[in-house]
């Protein structure tokens, strides 16, 4: 229904005809004895701009399809922000307020349409739509987006020339009444475009049930201009002659795509107020005072040049969510407000997948340019709150409503009266979580089961304070051991596990596990590990991402009653310089293993009773022994090195610095001594 058919000669024969300004009423805008406009260079580009009608109202349509022959409006507070056309025939139009919409039409059904969820998900929908017809869609708000077509109407083209054609149909509107010559390959590419926009928009109907226009033309800026030429649900082709009666029939500056209010205010002050004088105007001059880029940039637009790509969007590089409100005037309002901002917006990271790291607020005081002017403050989000987003959320919206209060007090000093008339909180600078999965030996591994007598382990959420050590992204959960009985325990091997080949793996995996790793990563473990004693000679085992590459293994009893073994670094390890490791007054003392050719050999033995198959040094009273069985071999070595000239001292700390491995790699620990006198490494 929207087809007209251009023959040889090349004129349309368009139903209705194209809107467009008279020739002598430009003249007149623009003025006499001015130069004529240069036409923008043909680019060979062809790009739709698709406009989606009344797009909230359509939506609640869909959801609803009782109200589809119904005035309908969408409410945001006390503002009409949208209608159906039913509506606007009966003078309703958009952002009126509710009371005056009501006056214009008793029978206007409204519906609450300040939860922009469904709009979102559908508008998303549009976006993937178009991206299945070509890869090369870029989103505007909700309801528009630019699609370059230019690929497939060169296929298009190419497929016509080779089967021979005579006729072209034009699908739509031609603006202006222009006549189409088929002589003309800009014009036969445009035209082609035309028919690609009408199968693009019939896509989204069918598929979607939604209407919109479509602008067809050379560039992003003009497609966008002509695009609500015809409304509603039709589509319109502007062919280069025509561009300039298309920009010159905007009676103001400040209706030109891209020249915001701003510029508008500033172009003004220079007395540039339609686009002929935008033209005229001396690029000199106009660089001064808006810098060269912007100049050269807007006035380019004046004569329709915009050689900016249809850049596709991707996901979303934040998440924001405001709320605007004829008045907020205390900090309990403000504390209100942002709570009920809060939930929606971690619910929409939730199903992203991906963790934010700053965080923005934004406020709008009262005032007579009250739209514009905003102030906003951010901050980056402290480690511990951006690892829980995608995860168990529900604690996290107390500590972002304190940070959010900060932000707000460094913008408003609170013991003076304030005057709010909206609140937005964004999350930005999102980031994919880190890979803990396949393709780290970490995934591979199990935590191993308590020995028997080793006393009951319970796993629990981690939740750090905000001023906590930040620890490893991937961290989810710790697993705390209680207090292990004084009796010493004994050491019971397994017997479901065979001795061979499995007793040649590191004493320290789960031999279960050990079975399930690829085979090229058995033997590297097992080369890493040629002297590990059997797993019948180890009292527990460590977590498995402790344990990862550790050549030694740290008996379970050993540590401190009450300290952490993690499946990932917890916080208390890392926030190590209020960490205590002081031994008890009578712990008997641990004696170091002698890293012979052999075996190494692990203990736990009085200074008067030593093992008759091993020799060894003393531990420093002060050390985490716990902490120096995971270390490498070398690093041991180097420790026991410094021991022998360190004096014995009640700084004496040992510090683990653990780094995410990468994937078939060994956890890097860094170990600082710290004594009274110096810092030993």
């Amino acid at each position: 229904p929207w087809s007209t058919t251009v023959g040889a000669g090349g004129t349309a024969a368009m139903a209705g005809g194209a809107r467009g300004p008279p020739q002598d009423n430009m003249a007149r805008a623009c003025g006499e004895g001015r130069a004529p406009p240069r036409q923008p260079q043909p680019s060979g580009r062809v790009v739709v701009h698709i406009d989606l009608d009344c797009f909230y109202a359509q939506v609640e349509m869909i959801r609803n399809p009782e109200l589809r022959d119904k005035p309908l409006g969408v409410q945001q507070k006390y503002i009409v922000v949208t209608c159906n056309y039913e509506a606007r025939k009966r003078g309703v139009k958009k952002m009126m307020s509710v009371k005056d919409a009501k006056d214009k039409c008793p029978q206007l059904v409204l519906v609450n349409g300040e939860d922009l969820t469904p709009y979102r998900e559908t508008s998303y929908k549009v976006t993937e739509l178009l991206g299945e017809f070509c890869p090369l869609v870029e989103r505007l708000g909700f309801d528009e987006n630019f699609v370059d077509i230019t690929e497939i109407v060169e296929k298009r083209l190419n497929q016509l020339q080779q089967s021979g054609w005579s006729r072209v149909g034009v699908s739509g509107h031609v603006y202006n009444h222009q006549a189409v010559n088929l002589h003309d390959a800009t014009h036969v590419r445009l035209v082609i475009g035309s028919q690609i926009a009408e199968e693009l928009r019939g896509a989204i109907y069918t598929r979607l049930g939604l209407t919109g226009c479509a602008g067809v033309a050379s560039n992003k800026f003009l497609s966008k201009l002509v695009s609500g030429t015809f409304k509603p649900n039709q589509q319109t082709l502007l062919l280069p002659e025509s561009c300039q009666d298309l920009i010159r029939s905007l009676d103001h500056i400040q209706k030109v795509p891209g020249i915001g209010y701003k510029t508008t205010q500033r172009l003004e002050m220079l007395g540039v107020r339609n686009v002929c004088d935008l033209q005229a105007f001396p690029p000199a001059v106009l660089e001064k005072e808006l810098g060269v880029s912007a100049a050269q940039r807007i006035q380019k637009l004046s004569y329709g040049e915009d050689d900016s790509p249809v850049t596709p969007s991707g996901p979303p590089q934040s998440f924001s969510d405001e709320d605007s409100f004829k008045k907020c005037s205390s900090e309990v309002e403000v504390k209100e407000k942002i709570e009920e901002l809060l939930p929606n917006l971690v619910a929409r990271i939730h199903r992203d997948g991906r963790q934010p790291h700053t965080i923005r607020l934004t406020i709008r005081q009262f005032s007579t340019d009250k739209w514009f002017s905003r102030e906003s403050r951010q901050c980056a989000l402290p480690p511990h709150l951006s690892q829980k987003f995608g995860k168990e959320s529900s604690n996290i919206i107390s500590p972002l409503v304190d940070i959010l209060m900060k932000l707000f007090r460094k913008m408003i000093d609170v013991d003076v009266p304030f005057h709010l008339t909206l609140l937005s909180v964004c999350f930005s600078n999102l980031k994919d979580l880190p890979s803990s999965k396949k393709g780290s030996i970490g995934f591979y591994l199990k935590q191993m089961s308590p020995p028997s007598g080793s006393g009951k382990r319970e796993v629990e959420n981690v939740s750090q304070g905000e001023g906590s050590a930040s620890w490893d992204q991937n961290c989810t959960s710790t697993t705390k051991t209680r207090k292990l009985s004084e009796e010493k325990q004994s050491n019971v091997k397994n017997p479901g596990i065979p001795d061979f080949p499995f007793h040649l793996s590191p004493g320290d995996i789960d031999q279960e596990v050990f079975r399930e790793l690829p085979e090229d990563i058995q033997k590297e473990m097992i080369s890493e590990n040629p002297a590990e004693i059997p797993p019948e000679d180890i009292p527990g085992g460590l977590s498995a991402c402790f344990r990862e590459g550790v050549p030694g293994g740290s008996p379970e009893g050993h540590g401190n009653p009450g300290t952490s073994s993690s499946v990932e670094q917890p916080a208390d390890a890392l926030n190590f310089m209020g960490r205590d490791l002081e031994a008890g007054a009578g712990q008997s003392a641990l004696r170091v293993p002698v890293l012979g050719k052999d075996k190494e050999v692990f203990e736990t033995a009085s200074e008067e009773k030593t093992s008759s198959r091993q020799t060894g040094i003393v531990f420093p009273p002060h050390v985490d022994t716990k902490t120096f069985y995971e270390l490498p071999a070398d690093v041991q070595k180097e420790l026991l090195a410094e021991w022998k000239t360190v004096a014995k001292c009640d700084c004496c700390r040992v510090l683990t610095l653990l780094s995410s491995p990468s994937p078939h790699s060994y956890v890097c620990v860094c170990v600082y001594i710290f004594s009274a006198d110096k810092v030993q490494k």
